[in-house]
């Protein structure tokens, strides 16, 4: 399965190793990560480096190739409510947002209060509950 995985560039990225943990586990699945690059150290530079419109064509362009939205947004952005907004209006594919249950008072209540169809709220307190549900896809 092709994934569009979904962590902040911008905001807080205090989750990275979690993440990191979550883009090796989907591929030692066997699920191709389209944005695995957002889990290295200078995602955010690189982004930088070709532009805001070259990010928002080629991410676009992504979301449209992938079967599944997956996303930790314990340091929830702007770019990740748009990317899970935008897929669970424009598109038929499921979306899973997974949180650290300590990052609650922080998220956003348009997170914490999704009650669509195809989304999926997973809060997690160990790496062992995300993984149980990644095993499941």
């Amino acid at each position: 399965m092709k994934v569009y995985f979904g962590f902040t560039v911008a905001g807080d990225r205090s989750s990275i190793e979690v993440a990191r943990r979550m883009v090796s586990l989907l591929e030692e699945l066997g699920h191709e990560v389209l944005t695995r690059h957002l889990i290295e150290d200078n995602a955010g530079m690189s982004d930088r480096a070709i532009g805001p419109r070259e990010v928002y064509t080629r991410d676009m362009a992504w979301l449209a190739d992938s079967d599944i939205f997956i996303a930790e947004v314990s340091g929830s952005s702007f770019g990740l409510g748009f990317e899970a907004g935008y897929t669970l209006g424009a598109t038929e594919k499921r979306t899973i947002l997974f949180y650290r249950r300590g990052a609650e008072p922080r998220l956003s209540l348009m997170i914490l209060g999704n009650s669509h169809p195809r989304c999926t709220l997973v809060p997690y307190s160990s790496p062992s509950e995300i993984e149980a549900v990644l095993r499941e896809l």
